[in-house]
C-alpha cells in the first residue's frame, strides 16, 4: 500500500523559506506523477506543485500562486519528495500534503493532483506577517 509521510512545516514569518520532504514508500515505477496541494481553514483544496518523471526525464508545474517561489524535486535513491518554499507569505499559510497519481504526463499538473487517491496526512505551514 501507498505511504506517504510529510514533514518539515513550521512557523515562518513573511519572507521566510521552508523545505518540506515527503517520504515515499511502496510507489515504485507507478508514481510517475508526485505533486503537493495544501489546504487551509474553510478553503478548497489547492494544487501546488506538480512532477512527472519517466527514466531520468522530469517535467514540473506550479499553481500561478506560487510559480517562481516554489520549488518541487525528488531523490529517487531516497524515495523521497521535496518542496522548497522561499518568498514566504502569509496567503501560503494551510495543511501542506504529498500526493501521488497513477497517471500519464497529461493528467499530471497542479490541478489534478488534489483528487489523487494517494496522498499523506499533512504537515502544517504558518506565515506570520
Amino acid at each position: 500500500q501507498v505511504q506517504l509521510v510529510e514533514s518539515g512545516g513550521g512557523s515562518v514569518q513573511a519572507g521566510g523559506s521552508l523545505r518540506l520532504s515527503c517520504a515515499v514508500s511502496e510507489c515504485t515505477y507507478r508514481c510517475k506523477c508526485m505533486g503537493w496541494f495544501r489546504q487551509a481553514p474553510g478553503k478548497e483544496r489547492e494544487g501546488v506543485a506538480t512532477l512527472y518523471t519517466v527514466g531520468t526525464s522530469t517535467s514540473s508545474s506550479y499553481a500561478d500562486s506560487v510559480k517562481g517561489r516554489f520549488t518541487i524535486s525528488q531523490d529517487d535513491a531516497k524515495n523521497t519528495v521535496y518542496l522548497q518554499m522561499n518568498g514566504l507569505k502569509p496567503e501560503d499559510t494551510a495543511m501542506y500534503h504529498c500526493a501521488a497519481a497513477w497517471t500519464n504526463a497529461g493528467g499530471c499538473f497542479p490541478g489534478a493532483i488534489t483528487t489523487s487517491r494517494y496522498w499523506g496526512q499533512g504537515t502544517q505551514v504558518t506565515v506570520s506577517s
